[in-house]
């Protein structure tokens, strides 16, 4: 018996049976669940010819993808680090699996150096102590190297006007991990593509993660 996606099987609404009264068809197919994994060293992706010759892309092994900053207006490549919550499923946080809507943390240094270059702000900086500030870090002193025309100065200058960033946005890139959703359909399209959570999206996931952490503690 092959997968199907007919609704022949299915009680009526006020619980009857109904009777089968022809076979299968092939529109109805399904296939298996492509289950892509999150794999840090290989990408597989697998070629699948549909219905009307056209094609899907079947990911099997994933570990980039195009991850959006919305109120930046900025995309970019960066790896996915770890699959952190999934609403549907904790058995697909168990096992990496990414699908459309998990929750994933992305590495942050994309956006880290585009912030530097737009803005020449370093963002996710860790604080320094009492017994460290004397001292010049790393960080600063490329920072104070690298020398910029009086063009880029000037514009770097007209865009702090509106600079705004999310304080817990901020906490995270001081952690070098950003929590960002999938919006692709890894096993139909072979990408795990998605945005930055950000706002009250943000707060949400967190506080469903943490609540997680809670319980796993206990």
């Amino acid at each position: 018996m092959g997968i199907s996606r007919d609704s022949m099987h299915k009680r009526r609404a006020t619980g009857g049976k109904k009777k089968a009264w022809r076979k299968k068809r092939k529109y109805e197919l399904g296939r298996q669940p492509a289950n892509t994994k999150l794999d840090t060293t290989q990408k597989t992706v697998r070629r699948i010819r549909v219905r009307g010759g056209n094609v899907k892309w079947r990911a099997l092994r994933l570990n980039t993808g195009n991850f959006s900053w919305g109120s930046e207006a900025v995309t970019r490549k960066t790896r996915i680090l770890d699959v952190v919550y999934n609403a549907s499923n904790n058995e697909l946080v168990r096992t990496q699996t990414l699908v459309k809507s998990a929750v994933v943390q992305v590495d942050a240094a994309p956006f880290k150096q585009w912030y530097l270059t737009h803005y020449g702000v370093e963002i996710g900086k860790k604080k320094k102590t009492a017994s460290k500030k004397d001292e010049p870090e790393e960080g600063e002193a490329t920072a104070a190297e690298a020398k910029i025309s009086s063009h880029v100065e000037r514009k770097r200058k007209s865009r702090q006007v509106d600079r705004k960033i999310d304080p817990h946005i901020e906490e995270q890139f001081s952690s070098g991990r950003l929590l960002a959703c999938i919006s692709s359909r890894p096993g139909q399209c072979g990408r795990a593509d998605g945005y930055i959570l950000e706002g009250k999206e943000l707060e949400f996931y967190s506080k469903k993660i943490q609540k997680k952490k809670g319980k796993g503690a206990a």
